[in-house]
This record gives structure tokens, sequence and C-alpha cells, in this order.
């Protein structure tokens, strides 16, 4: 499998992304999900095809994200043509591409979608990127690209409902830890996805409550 060709594509389609979900936030990803894998199978071998698919649905989960894609079915089809070419099967690319048009936390509010055993990790990762320091720095990130406040004590948290309540309400960044980041530990879907988010989470708490008494000095 030639995946550098993948890779290649990500950094090309995610060149310039300043929201927090840039090529770097792919590649951890892609690390993330594999190692969670391996630890979880601990008999798989590193090179197995598995861990690829693995580490290509990581690279590729942004470049479709509407948060950031002009035209994710544009690059639907550009993804289907370059997994062949990238050595992936036709069940692959299918497991693959299902994995990154249905793995985000938006998709899911009204719908939970079960992904392919890959996918789950991917998912996973992508959430654990959400959590801990590399959260909190992501949550800031994009909060600033987007005009959010840091938190404004009149705007209350909501309880997310929909996928469209979700992109159009008033948000803050605060707020954001409690509608959703906070959440995502009970989403987990794997043993070590689990573990990790729930260390994550214990960190980025620590950091809000921080954060609420400073505020209220």
């Amino acid at each position: 499998m030639e995946i550098t060709k993948v890779i290649d594509f990500v950094q090309k389609q995610l060149e310039g992304e300043k929201t927090g979900h840039d090529f770097y936030h792919g590649q951890r990803v892609a690390h993330l999900a594999s190692q969670l894998y391996l630890q979880d199978n601990p008999d798989v071998p590193a090179d197995s095809r598995m861990v690829a698919i693995i580490q290509i649905a990581g690279y590729l989960h942004d470049t479709i994200d509407e948060k950031i894609c002009a035209d994710p079915e544009q690059v639907v089809e550009q993804i289907k043509y370059l997994l062949p070419q990238a050595g992936f099967s036709e069940l692959e690319v299918k497991d693959i591409l299902f994995t990154i048009q249905h793995m985000s936390f938006s998709q899911n509010i009204e719908h939970h979608y079960q992904l392919p055993v890959s996918g789950e990790y991917v998912q996973d990762a992508d959430r654990i990127e959400s959590l801990g320091a590399m959260g909190i720095a992501r949550a800031f990130t994009y909060g600033g690209a987007h005009g959010n406040v840091i938190y404004d004590p009149k705007i209350k948290p909501e309880k997310l409902v929909s996928h469209d309540q979700y992109r159009e309400h008033t948000e803050t960044t605060i707020n954001h830890f409690y509608e959703k980041l906070f959440q995502l530990e009970d989403l987990m879907n794997t043993e070590g996805g689990k573990k990790e988010a729930h260390k994550r989470t214990d960190f980025m708490r620590a950091f809000v409550q921080e954060f609420m008494d400073e505020w209220n000095v």
C-alpha cells in the first residue's frame, strides 16, 4: 500500500487550516487510533491491514468536515479515486468512507451510527483529541477563529439535541466544555479509548474549575 499518496493528499487539502483541524491533528488521530487498537489487540502486528485502514481514516477524517470543507462531496469523490490507487480494496474503501462520513459528533447527536471496528478507534481518537491539554488548546483556537467569546455568564450552556442547533446556537468556549467536551468520555467505544479519555477529562475538568475560580476572584 502507498499510504504516502494519501498523506500528501491530506496535507494539500488541509493546507492553511487554522481552527485546530489541520494536518497535524489528523496525524495525531491516525497515530493515537492505531496505538489504541494495538493496545487492545496486542497479538496484531503493527503492519497489519487493519492498522493501515485505521491510520488512513484518521488522516482523512477532517478533509470532508463541513466546518472546514466547502464541498465535502467533491472531496469524497477524490478519495474514492485515490484509495484504490494507494492499494486499498473495495471493501476497505467502503469502510473508510463510511467512517469518515459518519463519525463526527454532530452526525451522531440525533442518530447513533454503528461504525466498523476500525472506525470506532478513529472516532475515539478524534474525540480524545478534544480532551486534555490538546483539547483545551484546540477549543480556544476554534472559538477564537469563529469569533466566540471566552465566557459570558449571561449565556447559559444548552443541551444539544440536533445537528442544526449544535452548529447555529450562541456559544462561548467555556460553554463548549459543558455542552460537548465533558460528555465525550461516556461516548467512547473502546477500552483503550475509555482509559485515555478518563485521564484527559480529569485534567480538563481541573482546568475549567481553575478558570472559574479565577473568573470569580
